[in-house]
């Protein structure tokens, strides 16, 4: 009789988690084979390795306070079927990556249900920015946190948070992927700009016009200018509408190797604020960010402890990059800062050599950060 193999339920909420979770099955795989098995709610990436979805992971990803409200009774219908599906899979590990309004209300009815699933959360909330309490309740129904920045596993620890293990974050194992090849990237004087509007609806929606300006801007200024535009293919359709009204048109790229090929090409991005910024940086790419929220996330400013929106402004411990919240964020302004990155000038060297920084900051001594992830995480599968 074949033994059963060991079940690994998987739960994201949005693209950037699918990242996550495919690095992390994939890093799995080469310890374990094919003698472990993985389930869950799965996005793009995950589910070319094989992962199957519950359900179209679009139908949950939102941003921003009005957005979760407004969808509320829809996200908690699908976040009961996420918990109907565990408890039936009865599986060795939950992990849960990112996206904490969905996936750790998914994490607590499972451990009301099934106390002793252990569960791995992959990605720590932000508990050093705002509403600290949070730590102290996840170690009720989280037994470890696999954190991306450095300084989280002593939030943690002061907090009275679960255990915590800086694992490094994904992208400092991809630097190749990131980085100009020989010859690959032209001069400034054929410079390219990159576009990056967002992987959420309700980023798109909001920025797309201003972005279009912005453009049009620098398409005056720069003849020869060259726009790139990497789209996320379930918004596809939205950022085609967005399109109609921008005097000139971007070349528009889909998937992750023509999105990182156009890093490697870029002179300076337009981006809104997300992970996006750290690949940037690493990428060595200047940019200027702006980050357009709804106006109650707005007003529930007055809780966030921290001095930047921006992630890799908050791990270089300084507003190297300058960024635009809200009304802010207007074509003029974001013009005004973006219009130096084009050029060869001051400000643009001084981002450049900022983003030397990172790398050391983020420096992981020993293997990959998926490979350490993988390694806690199997260290909790049942034996």
């Amino acid at each position: 009789m074949n033994e059963k193999k060991p079940l690994i339920y998987i739960v994201i909420g949005e693209e950037s988690g699918d990242q996550l979770g495919a690095q992390l099955v994939s890093a799995i795989r080469e310890k374990f084979g094919k003698d472990i098995e993985f389930s869950g709610l799965a996005g793009e990436r995950m589910q070319q390795l094989g992962l199957p979805s519950l359900f179209p992971l679009q139908d949950i990803a939102v941003m921003g306070v009005i957005n979760i409200i407004k969808q509320y009774p829809f996200l908690r219908r699908r976040g009961l079927e996420v918990v109907a599906d565990v408890v039936q899979k009865k599986p060795d590990l939950l992990v849960i990556i990112d996206s904490p309004e969905f996936t750790h209300a998914v994490a607590k009815r499972v451990r009301n249900q099934l106390p002793n699933l252990p569960v791995v959360n992959y990605v720590s909330p932000s508990v050093w920015a705002w509403r600290p309490g949070r730590a102290k309740r996840m170690a009720r129904y989280v037994d470890h946190v696999l954190a991306l920045l450095p300084f989280e596993p002593r939030a943690h620890k002061e907090l009275q948070g679960p255990d915590c293990t800086y694992v490094g974050h994904p992208l400092i194992e991809r630097l190749d992927l990131l980085r100009p090849h020989d010859g690959e990237k032209s001069s400034i004087g054929e410079p390219v700009l990159l576009v990056l509007p967002g992987s959420r609806r309700s980023e798109v929606t909001r920025l797309m016009e201003e972005f279009g300006i912005v453009v049009k801007m620098a398409m005056e200024t720069h003849p020869d200018l060259r726009v790139i535009l990497p789209a996320v293919s379930h918004l596809r359709p939205l950022i085609d509408e967005a399109l109609k009204s921008w005097p000139s048109q971007p070349e528009i790229v889909e998937g992750e190797d023509a999105k990182f090929a156009a890093f490697r090409q870029a002179h300076a991005a337009l981006a809104a604020s997300g992970t996006v910024t750290l690949e940037l940086g690493l990428a060595g790419v200047p940019m200027v960010v702006a980050y357009k929220v709804d106006w109650l996330t707005t007003r529930l400013g007055f809780l966030i402890k921290v001095p930047s929106m921006v992630l890799t402004n908050l791990i270089l411990g300084r507003k190297a990059i300058p960024e635009f919240l809200n009304d802010d964020a207007n074509a003029h302004q974001l013009w005004n800062h973006l219009a130096p990155l084009l050029e060869e000038s001051e400000t643009r060297s001084r981002q450049i050599e900022a983003f030397r920084n990172l790398d050391a900051i983020m420096h992981l001594p020993k293997g990959t950060p998926s490979q350490k992830a993988a390694e806690i995480t199997l260290s909790y599968l049942k034996s």
